[in-house]
């Protein structure tokens, strides 16, 4: 080669190499891990105890990452109690001595390029909260409850901090709980926030919780707290080091409420990418999948992190999952779109548990060789509306009122197999309405008139809405309407909403067929949630909601309507049926998606939800036939013309009940591969059938495939 192609061909490499190089960590990574200690997490542990993190070590713990396949490691350098590197503003963790982990990190990690991470708690009770209370939350008495106010002076601390960490040449941070509680006592009223509240709305704070237009100002007024702490602690650090990550741990997602001071999108949206949390003990199984899809609609576009852990109930628990459940979350994850942190936390002494280490490895070994399968597009046939407005005004403290109706939902079409999204009230748009078939309203109680109107353009230009219980049926602060602002969407208005939950639907053969699909007709069944009596106008009615039994003592007020009573008298009709221009919509009376995912669920109130999806879209790109116990994961690749199918069996064994809490179960650990049967049915030309797993059995005929898997995972791919 000549010397001026020598040099061409060591620019060009260069060039590549920088561009490598200059691209964020976060949008090149795919596993990671998050390593800290335990003993401290609860704060105001003994300072004397030279036995905490006696061998917390940076070298050994990057080492053990790169063999286990990590790309990048989040290192636990400060919690409420102490710092685990040479802090010139915390106390130490008292068994480090003159040992600085951090620094051990950061010099190890270099020779495997390598990323690390501070994981920074921001909002924890502990020892330096209780050397500054002047930076404590207080509550509407001016009691401390255990959090730091984000208008107090601790955001000049932490920006200080923060400045000593990122001086190690780290290449970013996990900034975590950036929460204002998880309950009552609700902060924070110090003297500070009552400053601040009464210059920006010329009032005082309002006295306690009063669900009125002043609390409708102090959430928002709390909201905008946590933003502009979140906004600040992104710009300083970017001040200092343009090229540092920052994400923030969020809450913005079911099961967290107005309680924690963070909108689904609102806080979303503070730093370089969002990062969430799931784990089956915290969030359930099927929950695993939904968050993903939850914090990419808060964040289009943007690399999603979930974190998981290898222990079994919790972060701090000290177990070490069975290697095929560890699979299963973490490839569930993958194939709902994320990138993937799992967390272990060390022994009270920083050690490091060698056999975690070893199933790990084993994990990200297996996605490394599937790598190339995951990252695409979801495919959804079905948008699932959230409202967080109805979240705060209507769930209020029982926030569970309202995620019910909005996970049975969820949990119906993944039962169904029926691909789906999530769509966001905070930030919905035509485009985004229009990337769904169907769109359903589960119990969104309270709609802006700009949301009706994109609904309604949306039905105008062809689109299906699905409108159940008492949707549109509240005004802004949550109070019940008298009427929907749905009405002429569902062709009725409404008559009264019904006062209790144990409600029942008896369905009739004159409707479609499609609609009471395994579902005897002129049988009442319980649909438990709310319902709405509605009067019809320009809808066809079917079907008919019946009202429960009351005995006398429950209308003496005597005796609970939590345990359903039986049917009593019809008093509406049980589904509506509206053409709106060349679009339909589909309204139930009751909420089969609330008893989808109540404690008095049924198949047949699951199935009701899933027939009116297929019904009002009957012919799919793909449709799927496996057992419940499996998810399908459907994505799109059109540049090689690829769908693939994820299938991920949750294969648990049955459980015994806990020796305190009953009759309450815990989820079991799955142990075993499964094997089970799956048929793929597709409404287009597939010209190649192949799936990932050797050992699967694929058969075909035309666009009908079947087959047998025998795994945890398995990935098939359908070539267009």
């Amino acid at each position: 080669m000549s010397t001026y192609g020598t040099i061409l061909m060591s620019t060009l490499l260069f060039m590549a190499n920088a561009g490598a190089a200059d691209a964020p960590w976060y949008t090149n990574s795919l596993l990671g891990m998050e390593v800290g200690p335990t003993g401290a997490q609860f704060g105001y542990s003994d300072a004397s105890d030279n036995r905490y993190c006696a061998v917390f070590n940076g070298r050994n713990i990057v080492e053990q990452c790169h063999e286990a396949g990590s790309e990048y490691l989040v290192i636990w350098v400060r919690d409420g109690d102490y710092a685990y590197y040479n802090s010139t503003i915390l106390p130490k963790a008292p068994g480090l001595g003159e040992r600085d982990p951090l620094r051990e990190a950061v010099d190890t990690a270099a020779a495997y390029d390598m990323p690390v991470i501070a994981y920074c708690v921001v909002q924890q009770g502990g020892h330096f909260l209780e050397a500054h209370p002047e930076y404590a939350m207080r509550d509407m008495n001016g009691a401390p409850i255990g959090r730091f106010c984000y208008i107090s002076g601790y955001l000049e601390a932490m920006k200080e901090i923060l400045a000593e960490q990122l001086a190690y040449g780290i290449q970013g941070f996990h900034i975590d709980m950036l929460d204002q509680g998880f309950g009552p006592p609700y902060g924070c009223w110090c003297e500070a926030c009552r400053q601040a509240f009464e210059t920006e709305h010329g009032r005082k704070m309002p006295a306690g919780v009063t669900w009125d237009e002043d609390w409708n100002t102090f959430l928002e007024f709390r909201y905008k707290s946590s933003e502009r702490f979140m906004n600040a602690l992104y710009a300083h650090v970017k001040s200092i080091d343009p090229n540092a990550s920052v994400d923030f741990n969020y809450h913005g997602n079911p099961p967290f409420s107005f309680e924690v001071g963070q909108r689904p999108v609102q806080h979303a949206n503070t730093a370089d990418f969002v990062t969430g949390e799931t784990g089956v003990w915290g969030f359930s199984a099927l929950t695993v999948g939904l968050n993903v899809a939850f914090y990419r609609a808060a964040t289009p576009g943007r690399p999603v992190q979930v974190a998981m852990q290898r222990g079994v109930r919790m972060y701090h628990d000290q177990t070490t999952r069975p290697l095929t459940d560890i699979r299963w979350e973490l490839l569930s994850l993958l194939a709902h779109g994320a990138f993937v942190t799992m967390v272990d936390k060390t022994g009270f002494d920083g050690g490091l548990d060698t056999q975690a280490y070893k199933r790990i490895g084993e994990a990200f070994r297996e996605v490394h060789a599937k790598q190339a399968h995951f990252g695409q597009a979801p495919l959804a046939d079905v948008g699932l509306y959230f409202s967080h407005r109805t979240r705060d005004w209507v769930g209020r403290e029982q926030p569970g009122d309202y995620f019910t109706a909005f996970q049975g939902a969820h949990k119906a079409l993944v039962y169904a197999h029926i691909p789906w999204g999530v769509v966001l009230d905070e930030n919905v748009n035509a485009e985004t309405l229009q990337r769904f078939p169907v769109v359903v309203l589960p119990n969104a109680g309270i709609l802006r008139a700009q949301e009706v109107d994109l609904f309604s353009a949306y039905v105008e230009k062809g689109g299906k809405l699905i409108i159940t219980g008492l949707s549109g049926c509240y005004d802004r602060l949550g109070a019940s309407a008298g009427n929907s602002t749905l009405e002429a969407l569902l062709g009725a208005h409404l008559v009264e909403a019904l006062p209790a939950k144990d409600n029942w639907v008896r369905l009739s053969g004159e409707m479609p067929e499609t609609l009471y699909a395994s579902i005897p007709a002129d049988w009442p069944f319980l649909v438990k949630g709310p319902a709405a009596v509605y009067q019809p106008d320009t809808a066809q009615a079917f079907g008919e909601l019946i009202k429960p039994y009351r005995t006398t003592r429950q209308k003496e007020g005597k005796e609970g309507t939590e345990w359903p009573m039986s049917p009593d008298t019809p008093v509406g009709p049980a589904l509506l049926l509206n053409q709106v221009g060349k679009g339909e919509v589909l309204t139930f009376a009751a909420s089969p998606d609330y008893a989808t995912a109540s404690e008095h669920a049924i198949v047949e109130a699951r199935r009701l939800l899933v027939n009116a999806v297929r019904y009002l879209h009957p012919n799919p790109r793909i449709q799927i036939t496996a057992p419940v116990t499996v998810q399908a994961v459907v994505s799109d690749e059109p540049e090689t013309r690829t769908l693939r199918v994820h299938l991920l069996s949750y294969n648990i064994p049955p459980q015994t009940t806990p020796a305190v809490n009953r009759p309450y179960v815990l989820p079991g650990l799955i142990e075993d591969a499964p094997s089970y049967r799956t048929t793929i049915t597709t409404s287009m030309d597939i010209r190649e059938v192949t799936a990932f797993n050797p050992e699967t059995r694929l058969s075909r005929r035309g666009n009908e495939i079947e087959l047998i898997a025998n795994d945890i995972h398995e990935i098939v791919l359908l070539y267009y």
